[in-house]
C-alpha cells in the first residue's frame, strides 16, 4: 500500500489512509461530470489552486502542505508549467518547497523530482543537500527501510539528481518481485498492488527486462472494462491506480492508446472521463477524494510523461 507515493488503493483503502495520515477526505463524495468544451482544464484547476503563500493543499482553499505542493509541481511541470514560475502573486510553488522541506524519506525523495523539473540542484536546494540526506537513508542490503515503495523512489530520485543509483538498491528491488510480475508496497510475499508496481516498473525498465515484462504482463492483466485499473485485481478502477499504471507501461515503452481489456476504452479516454467541470480528475465514479493529488497525478499520465521528469522552462 503506497501510502506515502501513490496513496491509493480502494475508496475504503484510501478513506482510511487519509485518516492515518490527518489529510481529510476533502469532498469525500461529489458527482461526476463529463468535461464539456466549456470546462476548465485539469491544468487549469491546478494553477487555480494554488495558495497565496505558494503552496497547495487536498483542496482548493484548504491549508497548503508539503505532501499536496510537491505532487502539483510534478503535475504541473509534466503540463509544462515549472514550479519556480508558478506563482498567484506571491511566492512561487517552488519556494514553498523550499521553506517547507521534509526531512524523511518519502519527503526528500518527492523533493528531489520536483528540483529536477525545476531545473534546480537538488544538492542546493534551499540551502540543504537533498541528495546526501537521501544516501544516509539507504541501507547496507540497498534497500529504503525495507519498503518497496520508498526504494522505488529513492531510484527514480536519485537518478533525477544525475547519480548513480546502487547497484544493491536495484538488486534489492528486483528481488522483491512477486512470482505474478506485482510489487507490494513492502516486500515480496505481501500483497502486490497496481500502484506499486506501476512505480516499480519506472525504477527497473531501463535495466532489468524479464522483471520489466513480467511488471508489465501484471499490470495489462488487471485492466478493467472500463480502462480504468484498479489497485488490487478485480477491484473498481481509480484514477491513482490508473495512473501510475499508466506512467509504468510508458516508462517500459509500452504504447497505452493500445492498451485495451476486450475491446474496452484506453486508460487515457477512462481518466478523461472522470474529469469535472471544474476541471478536477475525480478518484473513481461519483468520488472526489484530494482532488489536487489526483488532479495532478492524473496530469502526469495523461501528458504521457513518467518520472524523473525533464527540466521544464521558465518561459
Amino acid at each position: 500500500m503506497a501510502l506515502r507515493h501513490a496513496a491509493a488503493l480502494t475508496v475504503a483503502g484510501t478513506l482510511a489512509a487519509l485518516a492515518v495520515c490527518g489529510a481529510g477526505a476533502a469532498g469525500a463524495v461529489g458527482v461526476d461530470a463529463r468535461a464539456s468544451a466549456s470546462a476548465r482544464s485539469p491544468t487549469a484547476y491546478l494553477l487555480a489552486a494554488q495558495n497565496r503563500d505558494g503552496g497547495f493543499g487536498a483542496a482548493p482553499g484548504q491549508h497548503s502542505s508539503t505532501l499536496y505542493s510537491g505532487w502539483a509541481a510534478l503535475g504541473l511541470a509534466a503540463a509544462g508549467h515549472n514550479p519556480a514560475a508558478v506563482s498567484r502573486g506571491g511566492p512561487s510553488l517552488l519556494s514553498y518547497i523550499e521553506r517547507h522541506l521534509g526531512t524523511d524519506a518519502a519527503s526528500l525523495e518527492r523533493t528531489i523530482l520536483v528540483a529536477r523539473a525545476a531545473g534546480v540542484p537538488a544538492t542546493k536546494f534551499g540551502g540543504h543537500d537533498l541528495v546526501s540526506a537521501l544516501g544516509g537513508e539507504i541501507k547496507a542490503d540497498g534497500s529504503v527501510q525495507h519498503k518497496v515503495d520508498l526504494t522505488t523512489f529513492a531510484v527514480l530520485a536519485l537518478r533525477a539528481a544525475g547519480v548513480a543509483v546502487p547497484s544493491r538498491t536495484i538488486r534489492w528491488l528486483v528481488r522483491q518481485q512477486d512470482r505474478n510480475g506485482g510489487f507490494s508496497y513492502a516486500t515480496a510475499g505481501a500483497k502486490p498492488d497496481v500502484d506499486d508496481t506501476g512505480s516499480a516498473l519506472e525504477a527497473i525498465a531501463a535495466s532489468h527486462r524479464g522483471a520489466s515484462r513480467r511488471a508489465v504482463h501484471y499490470i495489462r492483466a488487471t485492466q478493467n472494462r472500463d480502462g480504468g485499473f484498479p489497485s488490487q485485481p478485480g477491484g473498481a478502477s481509480n484514477a491513482q491506480s490508473t495512473a501510475w499504471a499508466v506512467q509504468g507501461l510508458i516508462a517500459a515503452g509500452v504504447d497505452v492508446s493500445k492498451v485495451r481489456h476486450r475491446g474496452s476504452p484506453s486508460p487515457r479516454r477512462y481518466l478523461e472521463s472522470l474529469t469535472t467541470r471544474s476541471g478536477a480528475i475525480n478518484y473513481a465514479r461519483r468520488i472526489s477524494l484530494t482532488p489536487v493529488w489526483v488532479t495532478a497525478e492524473a496530469i502526469m499520465a495523461l501528458a504521457g510523461k513518467s518520472l524523473p521528469l525533464s527540466p521544464t522552462s521558465l518561459g
